[in-house]
This record gives structure tokens, sequence and C-alpha cells, in this order.
């Protein structure tokens, strides 16, 4: 039996071949992940049913086995109306994530449009698709290094 917390057979595979500078990202219910991917990228459904599975479960279980240079959210463009109601309540959710796991990593918001291109990049591996009903609720994770 595997000593990480992440234990789904496919996202093991891919992350196991995957390396420094992959991508991965934690789709929302919302997210196009069938259109905004990039061209190698694997997509992999976990969306049950509304709320189950959500983006912070799947961090906290990617986080436990893979090292993570970055963590990148949907930012939220000035001209949409959600703008004016401030930050994402669910980002202080992948905060609180990345601190239990005893990450030094700050999320890095990046505007809509912007963070659909960085998720189109050749260097894309995985798409994770949940059924998270939060609004803003995407992470995109750059992969580290191993260095022990």
């Amino acid at each position: 039996m595997l000593k990480t917390t992440l234990t789904h057979p496919d996202i093991l595979r891919v992350l196991a071949r995957a390396g420094h500078h992959s991508k991965i990202l934690i789709a929302d219910g919302n997210y196009p992940a069938s259109t905004k991917r990039g061209p190698h990228a694997e997509i992999i459904s976990l969306n049950l049913s509304p709320g189950v599975v959500t983006v912070a479960q799947v961090l906290r279980a990617i986080l436990s086995a893979v090292p993570v240079d970055h963590c990148q959210t949907m930012g939220i463009p000035a001209d949409d109306s959600y703008a004016q109601k401030g930050e994402p309540p669910v980002w202080q959710e992948f905060r609180a994530v990345l601190a239990e796991a005893g990450s030094p990593l700050q999320l890095e918001p990046i505007l809509k449009w912007d963070f659909y291109q960085h998720v189109e990049s050749p260097d894309h591996v995985l798409t994770i698709q949940t059924a998270d009903q939060s609004l803003w609720a995407n992470v995109l994770l750059t992969m580290g290094c191993r260095t022990v």
C-alpha cells in the first residue's frame, strides 16, 4: 500500500511521468476542461456529483505526492461582476491546505484569459476535473524538483 494520501492510479501514472515545470490543473465544475487544455494533457474526471470531489480535496492529495513550485489561481477580471465581491472564499481554503501541507507557497492569481493561456501550454500534462461548485476555484500547479 502506498504511503501517500494520493492513491488514484491514473493520476499517479501521469505524475510519475511528469517532471520539473509540468503543469497540473485542478479544475472546478465550471471549467471548460475539454477545450481549455494543453496539447499533451490528459483529463481525469473526478466529478461524481455536485460538490464531490472538491478542488481543495484534490489539492491536498497532490501536495502529499509531488513537490510543487507554484500554485496559481484563476484571477477575476475587473470587468467581471464577481470582482466587486472581493476575493473568492475558496481561496482561503486553498491557503489553509497549503499551510497544512507545510508549504511555503503563496497563491498567485493570474487573470482569467492569461490563466487559460498558461493551461494551454505544452507543459500542461494533467487536468483533474472536479465537481467543486465554488466560483473561481481553479488551481494550476507547477511541479518542482525532488531534491532528496
